[in-house]
């Protein structure tokens, strides 16, 4: 009975690690969490500058735009939705 469980177990376990795919890749949003350990240009995933001042409180980060909106590169990657210049 033990074998049998532990099969159906193991028969779970790898149905679930086929069926997840590679996690959502994440939008280029106009702001991101920069410092050590973030390399460059750090994490952007922040659609306002207060979301990410929020984020980076206590974490010895700070804030900066990201460079692809700054500089008028990045594509809207959702349909209807409009890409920020600054």
């Amino acid at each position: 009975m033990r074998n049998a469980m532990l099969a159906v177990l193991a028969l779970a376990a790898a149905a679930t690690a086929v069926s997840t795919g590679p996690a959502a890749a994440g939008y280029d949003y106009p702001w991101c969490a920069q410092g050590k350990g973030y390399g460059y240009p750090g994490e952007c995933s922040y659609q306002t500058y207060q979301q990410c001042q929020a984020s980076v409180s206590g974490r010895n980060l700070y804030c900066g735009v990201n460079p692809l909106f700054a500089f008028g590169q990045a594509q809207s990657q959702r349909r209807g939705r409009y890409v920020y210049s600054y």
